[in-house]
């Protein structure tokens, strides 16, 4: 069963959010993509203007970026190509998109400054730990997230919902929600 596994496309397993060893023989194809995404993202993070940074992280994203949304710099990524950005999307300076398994940002959203987006980790047991566990993020939309919060792996925050700076998310956030504190939890409903 091991071997049908490994015989499966890396990328495919990730986007369907299974576990990954770092043994696996198709490990260094992730490497392979994250090394061009290094390479394309200190261009990115050079960039003189907004036009430029979104031309440059649709190259690392491997799709267009839609004229609305505006990405300021510095951004950071490890591997890029499993991150979707919606229309009119604002993210703010230093954020951080860790996306092996895969973030998807809806339309209106918006992020505030040093926000962290992880979309992967690792068991907790020491014996297992050189494994990817890969959940995916989901911000639907017109969300905003504030400065400095953390959405963990396996994470939606919902539609119109806010997370409060500095929070850190670790379950779901349902539609219409206001979340705060560490671990986050919810603060009110909005109307």
């Amino acid at each position: 069963m091991e071997s049908a596994t490994n015989d499966r496309d890396i990328f495919e397993r990730m986007k369907a959010g299974e576990s990954i060893p770092f043994d696996d023989p198709q490990y260094p194809r992730i490497f392979e993509v994250v090394t061009r995404t290094t390479e394309l993202s200190a261009a990115l993070n050079t960039s003189t203007d907004i036009d430029q940074i979104r031309d440059r992280l649709s190259e690392i994203i491997a799709i267009p970026l839609d004229s609305s949304t505006t990405v300021f710099i510095p951004f950071h990524t490890n591997f890029g190509r499993f991150i979707r950005i919606g229309r009119n999307v604002f993210i703010n300076h230093g954020c951080t998109f860790l996306d092996l398994g895969g973030i998807t940002i809806e339309d209106d959203v918006l992020i505030g400054p040093k926000v962290n987006l992880l979309s992967e980790g690792h068991p907790l047991d020491p014996a297992g730990r050189k494994v990817l566990d890969l959940k995916a993020v989901h911000i639907k939309r017109n969300a905003w997230i504030g400065a400095a919060a953390t959405i963990l792996p396996g994470v939606t925050v919902g539609e119109n919902s806010v997370v409060a700076a500095g929070a850190l998310v670790t379950k779901d956030v349902p539609d219409n929600t206001v979340v705060g504190g560490v671990p986050a939890k919810i603060i009110r409903k909005l109307d």
